[in-house]
C-alpha cells in the first residue's frame, strides 16, 4: 500500500465488501482486501493460462514477444508507478491490471471474433465480461462457494474500467444482477488508472514487438512526427549508437512520456473537478485518469498507425483468418458432440439453449494457444497450418 493515501484514493478499510462473506479463519497473513485480491489473482489457474495466450502474435515460436501474462505483468508495473505518484492505493490497482486480460480467448482478438460469431444467436461474446465470469464463477479452488470471492471494487473496476456500462452483455448482466455493480456509474481512479496503463503499455511494447518482427520499421514510425522528434533527440545523445538500443530508448521514453503526462493531466483534472472522496470520482461526469488534449492526439495518430502498419498487416490478417477457423470448427465440433470435452466438462453440460452454447464457448475460451491448436489436432487427425508468423 501506499504511504500516503489521498482522499480520493480507494480503501481497502472501507471496501464494500465482497458476494461471499469471509470466514475470519480463513485469513491468512496480515493482509488488506485488496491485497488479497492480488494474490487470488496471482495464484490463480486462469492467471497462469495467459502465458500461452497471444498478446499481439499468435502461437509466436520466439520467445521474445510478449504474451498475455508478460503484457499485463507490464501493465501492473505502469499502474504501479502512476497510482503511487496519485497517492492510489497501489494494491487494488496492480490487482486490476494483473487480472484485465484472463476473459480472453485462445488467438487473441481472432479468437474472440470468432466465438462472437458462433455464440451471436445465443448473446454473444465479449473478452471483458467473460473475464468477470471466469472471476466470479467459472475459477473456483474454495469449497464454499463459486468463483475467487473478489472485493466489489476490484470487480466495479473491471466492469467498468473504460466508462459507464449501459448495455450490458448478457454474461455481465447475470454477474451485476447477482452482485450488483453500479455499472451506470464510473469506477475508482484505481481502475481509470489500469485502463490508461493498459493503452501506455501495448501502445509502446507493441511496437518493440513489431520492430522485432520486421513488420515495422523504424524509418515507418519516423512519419509520426513525435516519434521523429524523440528519435533526432536520442540519435543526438548516443551518437554512433547500435540501432536495436536505439530503438529500446526510443519505446522506454515513450512510455515515460505517456505516463508523466497522466500524472500530470490527472492531478490538474482532480483539482478542476474538485473530486475528494472515492465517490466523487465515481460520480464524475468525464474520467478522471486520462492523458493530456496533446497527448491523447498523440495517442491516437500512433493507434491508426499500429492498426494500419502491424494489426491489419496482410500476413496478420492471414494468420487470424486461420485461427479464426480453428476455433470454429473447435465449437462446431464440441457443439455437436459433447462428449469430445472432458469429462468434467461434459458433466456439466446444460440440456437446453443457450446454456449449451455458452458452456462450450466457455470451455474454449479458458483454452490457452497451445491448447487449442492440440485440441483440433486430436479431433481433426492433423495440426492447423499457418498459426504463426514470427
Amino acid at each position: 500500500m501506499t504511504a500516503t493515501r489521498a482522499p480520493y484514493a480507494s480503501d481497502p478499510a472501507r471496501s464494500r465488501g465482497r458476494e461471499y462473506p469471509l470466514e475470519s479463519s480463513t485469513a491468512r497473513g496480515p493482509r488488506s482486501e485488496f491485497q488479497r485480491d492480488r494474490d487470488r489473482i496471482i495464484h490463480s489457474i486462469a492467471f497462469r493460462r495467459l502465458r500461452h495466450k497471444t498478446q499481439v502474435f499468435i502461437a509466436p515460436d520466439g520467445d521474445h514477444y510478449r504474451v498475455r501474462l508478460t503484457h499485463s505483468l507490464e501493465v501492473a508495473q505502469i499502474g504501479r508507478v502512476i497510482a503511487r505518484a496519485l497517492g492510489l492505493d497501489e494494491d487494488l490497482t496492480e490487482a486490476l491490471c494483473l487480472a484485465h486480460d484472463i476473459g480472453h480467448p485462445p488467438f487473441g482478438h481472432a479468437g474472440e471474433d470468432a466465438l462472437e460469431t458462433a455464440m451471436a444467436d445465443h448473446g454473444g461474446f465479449d473478452h471483458n465480461a467473460n473475464t468477470l465470469r471466469v472471476l466470479m464463477r467459472m475459477e473456483s479452488p474454495y469449497c464454499g462457494h463459486e468463483g475467487l470471492n473478489l472485493s466489489w471494487e476490484l470487480l466495479e473496476g473491471l466492469a467498468k474500467h473504460n466508462g459507464p456500462v449501459h448495455a450490458p452483455t448478457w454474461a455481465l448482466a447475470e454477474l451485476d444482477a447477482a452482485f450488483p455493480l453500479d455499472l451506470g456509474q464510473r469506477a475508482s481512479l484505481e481502475a481509470q488508472v489500469a485502463a490508461v496503463a493498459d493503452d501506455i503499455a501495448y501502445d509502446n511494447h507493441d511496437i518493440d514487438d513489431g520492430l522485432r518482427a520486421g513488420f515495422l520499421t523504424i524509418d515507418e514510425l519516423l512519419e509520426l512526427p513525435s516519434i521523429a522528434d524523440q528519435w533526432r533527440a536520442i540519435e543526438r545523445r548516443f551518437p554512433g549508437g547500435q540501432r536495436d538500443r536505439l530503438q529500446r530508448e526510443l519505446v522506454r521514453g515513450q512510455i515515460g512520456r505517456m505516463v508523466n503526462d497522466v500524472i500530470a493531466e490527472t492531478r490538474r483534472r482532480l483539482i478542476e473537478s474538485g473530486a475528494e472522496t472515492a465517490e466523487d470520482v465515481r460520480a464524475a461526469p468525464l474520467a478522471l485518469a486520462s492523458f493530456s488534449a496533446g497527448m491523447a492526439d498523440e495517442e491516437r495518430a500512433l493507434k491508426r498507425f499500429m492498426y494500419d502498419r502491424l494489426y491489419y498487416h496482410p500476413e496478420q490478417i492471414a494468420t487470424a483468418e486461420r485461427a479464426c477457423s480453428v476455433i470454429a470448427a473447435l465449437f462446431t465440433a464440441y457443439a455437436e458432440d459433447p462428449a469430445r470435452m472432458p469429462e468434467s466438462w461434459q458433466r456439466q453440460m446444460p440440456q437446453g439453449e443457450p446454456g449449451r452454447s455458452r458452456h462450450v464457448a466457455d470451455f474454449i475460451a479458458g483454452m490457452t494457444d497451445r491448447y487449442a491448436i492440440d485440441s483440433f489436432t486430436r479431433l481433426f487427425g492433423s495440426a492447423p497450418e499457418g498459426l504463426s508468423n514470427v
